[in-house]
């Protein structure tokens, strides 16, 4: 039974992740403690990575390309073991390498001035004609891109957010801002390992979670990298200076430069859910009661390494904003005779499932034996998701409205209760 349970739960992806867990149990080596020092615990989350690709068998570049569904599914598993393990597997491979090597490419799109107002960065990389190459520089402290992953000890290239700028094709001969482009920069030799010139790299330190990952600062001093290092897709600079994209608008160039990064954030739902199975199932498990605080249980480790992702990739505030006026402006549309999108459809289908589905333990109050039934057990599971949602907007609603901490956290304790109450009922009467 339990282990049809977790077939269904995990879908066609079960047998990739339970094979991930089975290699993880069988190598304590590789499992993380409970205590750990910063640098330890990155030598450990790199040596877990390793392992995946050269003894587990991993492909995440070839998952990526063929099935990204079970890549992610794979990350979600990853995060099982360490969630450190699985934002490094995440920024390991999000750039495939000229040289097919296994790249080390941290995004570098975080600044010490600008948070991640992307749009107003200001690295440039200007071409120069003479040598055929692009100047990289960071024109002061507050341009210093910050908490790269993998920047600080074990990347050997960059994903680079920069200004491209072309000399003599502004107007009246002045250089050219064409807007934000992506470059791949090399910061380490891949031999020695050593920093290469030009490249400054500071180690952000101790974080209160993800300490596996050794995130770090990245400054250029006028690093030199050849034209063929600009990822072109949305425009490119020739031989002779002259710029082409099939998009000439610079603001649609940099809405679509922006849009390849939205794998990232599927990646960082997937890993959500990783972390909430992880807990639910050690909550369950143990039923832990005052012993979840202890750290062997690891509610504080997942709950700290949970936290940065309200953040990384983008602000979570942010990027509500942004979904709810790309909806604005499709129901707009909708009144000029265009159709809804897929997002609209998705909303007024959960929606009308939210509205219409009945409880099914007071719509289907047949007795003891419809609590046995599989049906039952998933209707249950369905509500209780419903539920959750409804109560996680009731406690929103709470906080929106200024009342003291002291009578949210009366609400939710007297919710708690009736709950307890509730399920106890249930559980006397039916069980």
């Amino acid at each position: 039974m339990a282990a049809a349970l977790v077939a269904y739960l995990r879908d066609q992806h079960c047998a990739a992740q339970m094979r991930l867990f089975d290699f993880f149990r069988a190598r304590s080596d590789l499992q993380t403690p409970v205590e750990l020092p910063t640098a330890a615990h990155h030598d450990l989350c790199y040596r877990q990575l390793r392992a995946l690709v050269h003894e587990a068998g991993v492909r995440p570049l070839t998952l990526m390309a063929t099935d990204p569904a079970e890549y992610f599914a794979v990350m979600e598993a990853a995060g099982g073991a360490d969630i450190s393990l699985d934002v490094k597997l995440g920024v390991q491979y999000r750039v495939v390498c000229m040289l097919q090597l296994m790249a080390m490419i941290p995004d570098s799109v975080c600044f010490m001035s600008l948070g991640s107002n992307v749009q107003a960065l200001q690295t440039t990389a200007t071409f120069d004609p003479v040598t055929d190459e692009f100047i990289i520089n960071t024109p002061n402290d507050g341009a210093i891109k910050w908490w790269i992953g993998n920047a600080a000890l074990h990347g050997k290239f960059a994903t680079v957010f920069a200004r491209l700028i072309l000399p003599l094709q502004g107007k009246g001969g002045e250089a050219a801002d064409m807007g934000i482009h992506e470059f791949i920069v090399p910061i380490r030799d891949l031999e020695t390992h050593a920093v290469l010139p030009g490249i400054e790299i500071n180690d952000c330190g101790h974080k209160i979670g993800l300490n596996g990952v050794d995130n770090g600062a990245l400054r250029f001093r006028s690093v030199r990298i050849p034209r063929d290092n600009l990822l072109n897709q949305f425009g490119d600079v020739s031989r002779d200076g002259k710029y082409t994209s099939s998009l000439p608008a610079i603001n649609k160039r940099f809405a679509a430069t922006l849009g390849e990064l939205v794998g990232g954030r599927v990646g960082i739902a997937y890993c959500s859910v990783g972390v909430l199975k992880v807990a639910v199932t050690i909550a369950v498990r143990e039923a832990c009661g005052g012993h979840g605080y202890a750290a062997v249980n690891r509610f504080g480790a997942l709950r700290n390494d949970h936290d940065i992702f309200q953040t990384f990739e983008g602000d979570n505030t942010v990027l509500l904003q942004q979904v709810a006026g790309d909806l604005l402006k499709q129901y707009q549309e909708k009144f000029k005779g265009g159709t809804l999108s897929v997002t609209w459809n998705y909303l007024r289908d959960s929606m009308s499932t939210y509205l219409s589905q009945p409880n099914p333990v007071t719509a289907r109050w047949e007795g003891e034996d419809h609590l046995w039934d599989p049906n039952f057990q998933l209707d249950a599971f369905r509500v209780f998701d419903l539920g959750i949602g409804r109560y996680n907007e009731t406690c929103h609603n709470i906080i929106t409205k200024y009342i003291s901490e002291w009578e949210a956290m009366v609400t939710r304790a007297r919710r708690w209760i009736d709950f307890k109450n509730d399920y106890k009922t249930m559980d006397l009467n039916f069980m």
